[in-house]
């Protein structure tokens, strides 16, 4: 199976949450490291193991990341990573891909699901190395994370909401 390492400097993790009820804020996690195997075109037999550095999350606001990164939300002090591994994946036809996988967050291990496309592989042309690029979606509830924070709101609901959109896009570098 061919080896394939994640280009850190194309690769990013985002994410959006509801807040107030009206808007999402969003935002993303710009550290990403991991190993994919996979020989194209087949992408039933393709694994993935994936690495989140937690600290390098940004919304565009210095004081909402540090939040954040507190035990109210991502406790960056006790889980500095994230992770994320695949278990199987079944094919859709034209490189896309139904794949579960564990994503581990705050310590917490769960499976979650979504749709993966593959593009590529394409020859570089600075490095003459062959590329390829994931892209995904998927949704989580927080509190199965243990992200239990609850501000209500008046009259009903909570200023940040329980769903969270995840979106990964990822190039990735043949390894000889």
């Amino acid at each position: 199976m061919a080896k394939w390492i994640i280009d850190e400097d194309h690769a990013c993790a985002t994410f959006a949450v509801r807040h107030f009820m009206i808007a999402d804020v969003v935002g993303l996690f710009g550290k990403m490291t991991g190993t994919v195997y996979f020989d194209p075109p087949d992408i039933s037999r393709l694994s993935a193991e994936v690495e989140i550095d937690v600290s390098s999350i940004s919304t565009g606001n210095r004081a909402r990341d540090e939040h954040l990164l507190g035990p109210d939300f991502l406790d960056s002090a006790k889980y500095p990573k994230m992770a994320f591994k695949t278990i199987k994946v079944e094919a859709l036809g034209n490189n896309r891909g139904k794949v579960t996988a564990d994503l581990t967050l705050r310590g917490i291990t769960r499976p979650v699901s979504f749709e993966v496309e593959c593009l590529g592989p394409v020859k570089s042309p600075f490095s003459g190395k062959s590329c390829i690029g994931f892209r995904g979606a998927t949704k989580i509830n927080r509190r199965d994370y243990g992200i239990e924070v609850d501000y209500p709101m008046e009259g009903g609901g909570l200023v940040v909401g329980e769903e969270i959109g995840i979106t990964f896009d990822l190039q990735a570098d043949f390894s000889d």
